[in-house]
Formats: C-alpha cells, sequence, structure tokens
C-alpha cells in the first residue's frame, strides 16, 4: 500500500474500501474525515491493537467514495457491505426470525395482522415477538378486551351472518353493520395504546368514557367499561415493568476471541417483552462493530424504536440518529446511560450477551471436538470444518435433480446450497446423474465457491466410486471423500423380529465400511447433512415435476395455442391461478370466447 496515496484523500465525509493484492474486497468503513481516518492506520500513532496489525498485513489497496453528509455514508457503506460482503465486516445472522403485528390506521375498520417486516407505509407496527405463535398469543389475548375484526372484510361479507367470534364477544362484526366506524376506531385506538404499553392512558380514556356512559344512565354500556378497565390491570399485573415509560432497544456485548456477541433486549411501554441474539466474527474495536451493527440490523427493515442505549459510546452517533430518525419519522435518540434504571438495563444486556457468549463457546467446542474425532474415526487428513454432501431425486428417471447441502464448522450454511437440474442423463442412471452433478461443482468452480475440506455422497461404494472418479479425472486431491449407506431394515424369515442395521461409512480403498458407534457425535453429524442435502433434493423434485406437470396440462388444452396460453399466464400469474379461474373471470379476457372458456374449465376439471 502506497501511504502517499492517503494526502490524496480529501477531508470530507465518505466510504473507505480496503482491498487485499487480487482485488478481494477486505473492509468497508465509514468516516467523517477521510482523509484522517485512513491516516490513523498509517501514522506514527497508529491503531496499536493486533486485529489492525493484522487486517493491514493484507490490504493491498484502498479506494474511496465522498459523499456530502456522514448520514449518507452510512447509507453506502451498509450497501456496500450487503454487496460485498467484505470478510472482516460483520456478517449479520441472528438465532430467529421475528414478527410484528401491524395495523392500518387508513382501513375504514382497522385490523391486526402478523407481518415479518416493518415497511414505512404509515401504518403502526407493534412487537417484535420471538414467533408467529407468541404473536398469536398476544392476538388471543388483545382479542378478549378488544373485539377487532380478525379476517379480511371482503371475506366476512360474504358470510350469511357474523362469524363465531361474534358470538364469543370477540368481534365486534362491523361486517354486518353492527359497530360504527367511530365506536370502532376507538376500540382499534384502545388496542394500539394497548400494545404501545401506554397503559395507564388507556384506563384514564376508559374511566372517563365509564363515568359519562354512567352520568347519561347507559348503565350497561358502563358496566362494559368497567369490566374492561379490570381486565386491563390484571392483564398488566402479569408484566413486569423495568421503567416507568418509553420504547427503548438496550444493547449490551461481550467479546470472546475473535467473536462479537451483541444482545437485544426490547423494552416497550416500560415492560420487558423479549430480546435476541447475534454473534459474528469481528476483529475489529467494539465501539465501530456496535456501530455497524446497529447501521445493518435497523436498515434490514426491523421496528424502530423511540430510544437505543448502548454500553459503549461509539463514533459519530449523530449521523446514525439523524439517519434512524428520517427513517422512523419520529426522533430517535442514542444514550449511553451511566446512572439510574437505564443503565440498570444496558448492565443486564450485557450480562445477556456475557450468557450467550459462554454457551456460543460450550457450543463450538463441542463442534470442535466433534470435528476432530471424524477426523480421527475416518482417517481424514483435514479436519472437516466444511464438509459438503450431494444427492440425487429422481421419480423414474424424470424429472431428476441433484442438490448440495453444505456445513461450516457443524452450521449449516444455507447460502452455499446449490440445486441442479440434470440435463445429459435421460435415463434411470444414479451415477451418471451424479457424475453429472460433481463434474459441475468441480469443473465449474467460482472463486466465491470455498473449497471443501471433506466432501459425503448420499450411497454406498458405487457413489463413492463416482465421487474418486470425478475428483480424479479433474486432478483434484485435497478434499477428502467418503459416501454415507443409510440404515437397512434386516428380518429373519423365521422370526417376527425386525432389526435396523447400523448406517455405514465408506471411504475410497477400502472394502468395508466404517462403523460409527450409535447416536454419537460424528455420526449424527454426518447424518444431519445427508438429511439435509436430500430434504434439499427431495423439494427441489417436487417443485420441478409439479411444475411441469401443470405445464404439460395446460399445453394440451384444446383450441389453446403458445401465444394464447402466454397471455393466460401472464394474466392469472400462474397455472395454478389459472386452473383456480372461473368462467366468469375467464371471459373477462379480451379474445376469450364462452364456448373457449367452457373449454378451459372443462380440461381443468378432468386433469
Amino acid at each position: 500500500m502506497d501511504v502517499e496515496k492517503i494526502e490524496t484523500f480529501p477531508p470530507s465525509p465518505g466510504v473507505y474500501i480496503m482491498r487485499s493484492s487480487d482485488g478481494r474486497v477486505l473492509y468497508v468503513g465509514k468516516a467523517k474525515n477521510l482523509r484522517m481516518r485512513i491516516r490513523a492506520y498509517f501514522g506514527p500513532s497508529r491503531d496499536p491493537r493486533w486485529q489492525i496489525k493484522f487486517l493491514m498485513a493484507r490490504v493491498a489497496d484502498i479506494d474511496y467514495l465522498v459523499t456530502d453528509t456522514e448520514k449518507e455514508a452510512l447509507i453506502l457503506e451498509n450497501t456496500l457491505i450487503k454487496k460485498h460482503r467484505p470478510r472482516y465486516n460483520i456478517n449479520l445472522r441472528d438465532d430467529k426470525t421475528y414478527f410484528s403485528l401491524r395495523m392500518d390506521p387508513a382501513e375504514e375498520f382497522p385490523r391486526l395482522s402478523i407481518i415479518r417486516k416493518v415497511i414505512r407505509d404509515g401504518a403502526r407496527y407493534f412487537g417484535p415477538y420471538s414467533s408467529a405463535s407468541a404473536a398469536r398469543d398476544v392476538l388471543k389475548q388483545l382479542y378478549r378486551l378488544f373485539p377487532l375484526r380478525h379476517y379480511p372484510m371482503d371475506t366476512c361479507q360474504r358470510r350469511g351472518r357474523p362469524c363465531l367470534f361474534y358470538q364469543l364477544r370477540q368481534c365486534s362484526a362491523p361486517c354486518h353493520g353492527l359497530i360504527s366506524r367511530e365506536d370502532y376506531a376507538s376500540i382499534a385506538e384502545g388496542a394500539a395504546l394497548f400494545l404501545e404499553g401506554k397503559n395507564r392512558d388507556l384506563i384514564k380514556v376508559l374511566t372517563r368514557k365509564m363515568n359519562d356512559a354512567a352520568g347519561q344512565e347507559k348503565y350497561e354500556q358502563a358496566a362494559r367499561f368497567r369490566d374492561l378497565i379490570r381486565s386491563i390491570e390484571i392483564t398488566v399485573e402479569k408484566q413486569k415493568m423495568v421503567t416507568e415509560k418509553g420504547n427503548f432497544d438496550v444493547l449490551g456485548q461481550c467479546r470472546y476471541g475473535q467473536h462479537l456477541v451483541i444482545a437485544l433486549l426490547f423494552i416497550r411501554g416500560g415492560s420487558l417483552i423479549g430480546g435476541r441474539n447475534f454473534t459474528f466474527s469481528w476483529e475489529l474495536d467494539d465501539a465501530e462493530g456496535i456501530s455497524s451493527f446497529l447501521n445493518e440490523y435497523y436498515g434490514r427493515d426491523e421496528h424502530i424504536p423511540t430510544g437505543i442505549l448502548l454500553p459503549i459510546a461509539i463514533s459519530e452517533p449523530q449521523a446514525l440518529e439523524e439517519l434512524l430518525t428520517e427513517k422512523r419519522g419520529k426522533k430517535v435518540s442514542i444514550m449511553v446511560p451511566r446512572r439510574g434504571t437505564k443503565a440498570e438495563l444496558v448492565q443486564l444486556a450485557v450480562k445477556n450477551a456475557e450468557t450467550a457468549a459462554d454457551e456460543d463457546q460450550r457450543k463450538r467446542d463441542g463442534i470442535e471436538r466433534t470435528l476432530m474425532e471424524l477426523q480421527q474415526q475416518l482417517h481424514l487428513s483435514n479436519l472437516p470444518r466444511r464438509i459438503e454432501c450431494y444427492d440425487i431425486s429422481t421419480f423414474q428417471g424424470t424429472y431428476a435433480v441433484g442438490s448440495r447441502a453444505v456445513f461450516q464448522d457443524g452450521v449449516a450454511s444455507k447460502k452455499d446450497y446449490r440445486r441442479y437440474r440434470i440435463k445429459s442423463v435421460t435415463q434411470a442412471d444414479d451415477y451418471g446423474m451424479m457424475h453429472e452433478v460433481l463434474s459441475r461443482r468441480f469443473a465449474g468452480s467460482k472463486p466465491e465457491d470455498s473449497p471443501p475440506d471433506l466432501i459425503v455422497v448420499d450411497g454406498g461404494p458405487g457413489q463413492l466410486n463416482v465421487l474418486v472418479q470425478v475428483l480424479r479425472d479433474l486432478g483434484i486431491t485435497a478434499p477428502d471423500a467418503a459416501s454415507l449407506a443409510k440404515s437397512r431394515v434386516d428380518r429373519e424369515s423365521a422370526s417376527s423380529d425386525i432389526r435396523r442395521s447400523d448406517e455405514r461409512v465408506f471411504l475410497p480403498g477400502r472394502k468395508n465400511p466404517v462403523v460409527l458407534r450409535q447416536n454419537s457425535a460424528p455420526l449424527l453429524l454426518l447424518a444431519r447433512i445427508r438429511d439435509e442435502a436430500h430434504r434439499f433434493a427431495v423439494d427441489y423434485h417436487t417443485k420441478v415435476r409439479s411444475r411441469e406437470t401443470l405445464s404439460s396440462s395446460a399445453a394440451k388444452i384444446p383450441g389453446i395455442g403458445a401465444k394464447r396460453l402466454k397471455m393466460l399466464l401472464r394474466h392469472f400469474g400462474s397455472l395454478k391461478e389459472l386452473r383456480k379461474a372461473s368462467k366468469e373471470d375467464l371471459l373477462k379476457m379480451p379474445g376469450i370466447s364462452e364456448k373457449i372458456a367452457t373449454t378451459i374449465r372443462e380440461h381443468f376439471r378432468r386433469t
């Protein structure tokens, strides 16, 4: 790296891109002042941390892109990280998928629905919740307090009478005109206040309505408000209040080795409603890691709270506040509390991060022991950190497909899974199909395809011989090879006892299989990746078979040529929707006569 080049960098906001000698992007960072930030890596007072030295030893060149503001630099940094996935930036993967509840106030009678992504569409979002079932439990409780509609209006209006939820007093039946828009809006606002944790405000409103109804001698209506207030108070008593008010995300961090663990706690309306953990490789400064995490996490359509509490200060928090405020549409504050309840919440988040780090470390240690045991028992030349497994799925030689499942350090790496449509083999020939898949994988390897340490094929000696032959023909000697044969059911003719044989591992140059101890960690790991490859292949085979069966069925409709069929598919979106289309739907299409519409319906009724 030419150090003199640094002096040509402008003293303005922007993004810098560190590259290796072969041009690969190693790290993407943002800076308020590009020249000063890059100087910090090379000057006399250069960063002394060993992680920085480790990174800079691999940097051959640095490019930069200038932006007008720090906020634009944040946005550009996030975009470039997603595009290049640099090794030294965070690869954000969490422990589960989270859900939110959505209410659109623009609807005449708003309802709550469960969604995965929070988008800027004017709707109100509540959550997050750890699973769809957790969100459904919240809805179930909510409907007992606030009788909102459960289903789309057009679905309910097709019914002759209100649904069972109306009889259970868990729906106010706006679909049949049994409640005014104003009264329903009041119920919807009460539900929103409840979900936002503004229970005190909600109880004040309901108490006022109860007193007004009693003053007007509407005692039955006043009693309903009284019962609702009691139900809310009982529900709130079960929730653990951790602060007086506010919606916060509280972040705690813990480092072990080259990994950074981040724990997020969700405070909604002063109550702790849940949390989630993230673990990723990070060899730079913790503060920089937290800053990059926040930029990427809230750039993924996640719920943005009014405040974010951090354990340590990050550089240039104002730019991130501005970006999040613009995205949320309301003010967002980033704070590092030093005392009081908020500081205690940060300590709780740090404790959660430490616990998650301990658990992750134990898990990694267990995986390491399993990989070493597998290497020892199968006499592998490499520690099998990256294992690839291949399988074939076919039906009498038709709709044949192949699959690749990949495990990295004992964990499924689904971004590396691949599907193969068999092209050269037209008859039932498992060996020929396996040969095609393996040849395509290793003959056409791309730079982003990391070489495997161990290749496993689903099957016995025959499939293993195919793998060995492909590797020999291509001159590939580095990876170890094996095949895993499923257990077989053995039953003696004179006995009613059924016995299942052990799973067997076949190795090149060895006649007899290696029988690993049943339910041992190495065997369970091999069986898990074999089952993943099989599941992935079967799913793809089912899709291909279903798609082509429908295509061949549609192509045989009398009087419908390829051009008209293409027009129908474009209009209805898919063969599935075309199959469901009624005669009236078909007649709305230009060029479709009553006779043709009848022919299409009769054809799909027969097939």
